[in-house]
């Protein structure tokens, strides 16, 4: 990081229009200045040359501005609001004296909280903010310094001495080229180890509880500067110290980097900052930045200094997935800029950018130009702008002369513009085409439209990859390669070549989704609040609003990040299902942060303590650990850390593997009941519309009543609220007509009840209790809607306490579902996705509830569930969620699905069976206010060629009465086909009002 002070001056006063305080091209001023570290004191002389007429502008903050004088006559001088003017009536040379008192003060140790303060004291000296009068160009310095006997100093300088007179210390600064400010630090502690490395003086200046660190740094510091001369150009200057410093900073100046002693002692520094501050030596500190045009700076600086490193490891791809992660978790509409309008950080947001989109920016620049071009034309940005303000459109004028390419369209886009493409692409169709394989894949751009090369890696038997651009520079469009040969897995942007949003699969739940979130929700029980008091406070200074756990809504489970201050059981059941999330590691502290299963957008946080002590000793810590899914700490110290899992690549597509059978395990319906009779819960899914797999289901059940009398019988086709109308059928107390219109079948199943009517005819004739398991279809198809927030609390007594949302293989698969559908809407897809487990988790409960509310069936009772396969298949949907409940075994048996391993127990291949299906009038009909209005014809409808019309209500059929879709659907189930119904209707007539009508219809 660069010395910032400047950053911040220039935010406030580029617009202002400032003189040049001379007309030659270096200005010169010389500094003189005593310092009183006991006093925290500074005494001061400025001199410059200046014009007659000229009018100086310079900044100084806090300082005392006691005279000013013009060719050694005193001048008069305006002070205002931090700054000095001074308009000179003559050629000749202004003096300004000046005092300051600098004694420090606290200082964040937040990487993100800015520039450190000027601070004169017993510590040591460290200015790098507003010391002296600074004006706002470039001046080419000479710097004295007056410090007491013993200390040594360091500054900008080429040319530096130092002499020990009358008890007091005199240091001398002389830097020739023109730079836009100094600096300067001392210590009476510092130890000095000089080198001399081809031709240029290397310094170490450290304390001497550090002074062993110092050659350390020295070697790293000579590698460097082999490293970067090949890459850009020769050392620019004399001499380079490496400076420790008792505040926590981070800076790079000409000549020397500034770090604080909590920093130098980290041993992971000199192989990454230490490279960074000295690369900004040639960047920056030779090469200056046009602030009012963009900091490029920085986010160069990153990518061929912090980038390049993980890079030689192999690990640049992980690099570049955290910076887009960053990007994605820090940034939002309210802070978002574009990179032109990036000056300096000061927060996580402004990082993301200015670092991390920046570093991906000069990433596609150079796979853009490759990397020779690359290089070549960064030497010459260097080489034409040396000691030079130079701006992204200085960039672009040097990449664009190497490439003989226009720009204009690549820097409008990345630079000039806010925010990423958000990209997705549908799934990959590969076909063989001769002796070629075509791949085609359709992709998608929201909002804005970019122009893009994004690269399709092509995984090959062997290990063998080949990387080939897929264009992409519509809104939607398609994609299609050919390849040699069948590959074994296709990913796109596999190594985060692009900078875009993340999909969610690539998106891990990490602490800086807590951290960047714009207004996450703390949820604490009243006895708690003590205990996390520190925790609590600092999220709330960052935005975070605290609420009691008891009084917490669906609604801001929905909408908003939450972090849990310790482990609320109640909470937890409607998010994970009741299973406890774990502490990863025996600790004082931890946090653990997950998928808000409510919201894809949002997580949870999940905070423990064992004491105050412990949550005081560690939670400021957390705020450095943002790309970390789980923490741990002890007495303050991090003892363990994790990242989750998450997908390489915006979207990947794998060659599936050849399924075998060893067919002599091949076996058949009785042996399969004989094993499957041991447990206490039988799955048996179907497709819904398949009579052989209904009959299949109906040999299961005969053969495990054959066994064991105690057999019930849940089905997902009813649903709870009826639950007495199948208890009335099954005790005989009603008829089937009865039962089906009450249980309104045909409104909330709609498939032909013959399907089911043998299964159900079978409960009947044995008294064999049928299960209503699934909730109410108003509410399943609310949730799916507007999410299960949406509901009133009349419509959730009766819901599930407990919902688990964590299974993240079939959330992915009801996400396939749901794109291949509906879109992929992420926000609807949550709705989308709550809304199955909610019809899961009923069934669970429903099936749970039976065998707890049923003594006969507690001790060795047994349930045969019918249900969608998709409900059972790899025990995700229900036959999980009911052992979760009460531990009871089970297995599951599906027909004709695809051979997968630990899709199931076993699988049915039924012949197949033609069967009866109820007759019908091959009519659209619509139900409001106990009428039935036919809305439209099936092709070739028997009742439109009997002169029935879109718009006749449906009075009656066989002068059976007809108030609903249930009563027309009953009727229908016992006639046959070839059989003739009288439908009688009411029809509009025009001018003559309405005249009931008789129809034959042969079905």
């Amino acid at each position: 990081m660069m010395n910032l002070y400047r950053t911040l001056i220039l935010l406030v006063f580029f617009l202002i229009p400032v003189v040049a305080l001379a007309d030659s091209a270096t200005p010169e001023y010389d500094l003189h200045v005593s310092i009183d570290p006991a006093g925290s004191k500074l005494t001061g002389t400025a001199t410059l040359a200046v014009q007659a007429g000229q009018e100086m502008l310079l900044h100084t903050e806090t300082l005392t501005i006691t005279s000013a004088t013009l060719n050694s006559r005193a001048l008069p001088f305006e002070l205002k609001g931090g700054m000095l003017r001074i308009k000179s009536p003559e050629d000749g040379k202004v003096s300004i004296n000046y005092e300051a008192s600098f004694k420090g003060g606290p200082v964040s140790r937040d990487t993100n909280a800015g520039i450190a303060p000027n601070v004169i004291g017993d510590e040591g000296v460290s200015l790098t903010g507003t010391w002296y009068p600074h004006p706002f160009s470039l001046c080419s310095y000479r710097l004295k310094a007056n410090l007491p006997a013993g200390y040594q100093a360091v500054s900008e300088a080429e040319i530096m001495t130092r002499k020990e007179e009358g008890g007091r210390t005199e240091v001398s600064f002389e830097f020739p080229p023109p730079v836009d400010g100094i600096n300067l630090v001392a210590s009476n502690r510092y130890e000095i180890v000089k080198e001399n490395f081809n031709g240029i003086d290397l310094y170490a200046y450290f304390f001497p509880e550090d002074r062993a660190l110092a050659k350390n740094y020295l070697e790293y510091t000579k590698k460097y500067i082999v490293l970067y001369e090949e890459r850009i150009g020769k050392y620019p200057y004399k001499r380079f110290s490496v400076v420790e410093n008792f505040l926590p900073t981070g800076y790079s100046m000409p000549t020397f980097t500034l770090l604080g002693s909590e920093v130098v002692r980290l041993p992971f520094i000199v192989e990454t900052s230490l490279g960074h501050e000295i690369l900004h030596q040639w960047l920056g500190n030779l090469v200056y930045i046009d602030y009012e045009k963009g900091n490029w700076a920085e986010g160069l600086t990153t990518y061929m200094a912090d980038h390049f490193y993980e890079e030689r490891k192999g690990k640049g791809w992980e690099y570049r997935k955290q910076a887009l992660l960053d990007y994605e978790l820090y940034v939002n509409t309210k802070n978002e800029f574009a990179l032109k309008d990036f000056r300096g950080r000061f927060d996580n947001a402004s990082k993301a950018v200015g670092y991390g989109k920046a570093a991906m920016v000069f990433h596609m620049l150079k796979d853009l130009a490759g990397e020779e071009a690359f290089n070549a034309a960064l030497k010459d940005f260097v080489r034409d702008n040396r000691l030079r303000k130079a701006s992204w459109d200085s960039i672009k004028k040097a990449f664009g002369k190497v490439e003989g390419k226009d720009l204009d369209l690549f820097f409008s886009q990345w630079v000039d513009s806010l925010g990423l493409p958000e990209l997705s692409f549908e799934d990959f169709a590969v076909r063989l085409n001769g002796s070629k394989v075509q791949v085609t894949i359709n992709y998608r751009q929201r909002g804005k439209v970019y122009y893009m090369s994004v690269p399709l890696t092509v995984h090959y038997p062997g290990g063998e990859k080949l990387k080939l651009p897929l264009v992409v520079d519509k809104a939607d469009g398609k994609v299609t390669v050919t390849l040699d040969s069948m590959p074994e897995k296709l990913v796109i942007d596999e190594d985060y070549d692009i900078a875009r949003v993340l999909s969610h699969r690539e998106t891990p739940p990490v602490i800086a989704g807590i951290i960047g979130d714009e207004k996450p929700v703390i949820a604490v029980s009243g006895d708690r609040r003590e205990l996390y008091a520190g925790l609590i406070d600092a999220l709330k200074e960052r935005g975070a609003v605290e609420k009691e756990s008891s009084a917490l809504k669906d609604a801001d489970l929905s909408a908003s990040t939450v972090v849990f201050m310790g482990e609320d059981a109640a909470l937890m059941d409607r998010l994970y299902g009741g299973k406890a999330v774990p502490q990863p590691r025996e600790g004082g502290f931890s946090i653990v942060v997950k998928d808000n299963p409510w919201n894809s957008r949002k997580v949870i946080g999940i905070v423990r303590a064992k004491s105050k002590e412990e949550v005081d000793a560690a939670f400021r810590k957390i705020f450095h650990y943002g790309k970390y899914s789980a923490l741990v700490f002890d007495k303050g110290k991090n003892i363990y850390k994790m990242t989750a899992e998450s997908q390489r690549g915006l979207k990947v597509w794998k060659k599936e593997k050849t399924t075998a059978i060893d067919t002599a395990a091949i076996s058949t319906l009785p042996v399969v009941i004989d094993k499957a009779a041991g447990k206490r819960i039988i799955y048996v899914g179907e497709y819904h519309d398949r009579f052989a797999h209904h009959a299949a289901q109906l040999d299961v059940i005969k053969g495990l009543y054959a066994k064991n009398k105690k057999i019930a019988i849940g089905m997902e086709m009813f649903q709870t609220p009826f639950q007495k109308v199948l208890d009335d059928y099954i005790a005989g107390t009603i008829d089937e007509r009865t039962f089906l219109k009450k249980s309104e079948y045909f409104t909330r199943w709609r498939f032909d009840y013959n399907l089911y009517k043998p299964i159900i005819d079978f409960a009947r004739a044995n008294k064999l209790p049928l299960v209503a398991l699934n909730t109410a279809r108003e509410i399943i198809d609310k949730v799916s809607k507007t999410g299960l927030a949406s509901l009133t609390d009349e419509q959730r007594k009766d819901l599930p306490q407990q919902m688990d949302f964590t299974d993240s293989d079939y959330r992915e698969r009801l996400r396939e579902i749901f794109q291949h559908h509906a879109g992929s809407a992420e926000r609807k897809f949550d709705y989308f996705y709550q809304s199955q487990i909610l019809w899961d988790e009923t069934m669970a409960q429903s099936i749970d509830k039976f065998f707890r509310n049923t003594p006969a069936y507690q001790a060795d009772g047994q349930m045969a569930v019918i249900a969608g396969g998709g409900h059972i298949s790899y025990g995700t949907g229900i036959p999980k969620r009911v052992f979760r409940r009460n531990g009871f075994s089970y297995c599951i048996i599906l027909n004709e699905a695809e051979v997968e391993k630990e899709i199931a127990d076993y699988i049915l291949f039924p012949a197949a069976i033609e069967a009866a299906e109820a007759p019908k009038l091959m009519v659209v009909l619509d139900e409001a206010q106990k009428k039935v209005t036919i809305k439209g014809f099936s092709e070739n409808s028997v009742a439109q060629k009997a002169g029935l019309k879109e718009g006749d209500i449906i009075l009656s059929l066989d002068n059976v009465r007809v108030e609903s879709v249930d009563d027309a659907r009953i009727h229908l189930l016992y006639k046959k086909k070839g059989d003739t119904v009288r439908v009688k209707v009411m029809r509009k007539k025009f001018f003559v009002g309405e005249r009931e009508m008789e129809f034959d219809a042969a079905l």
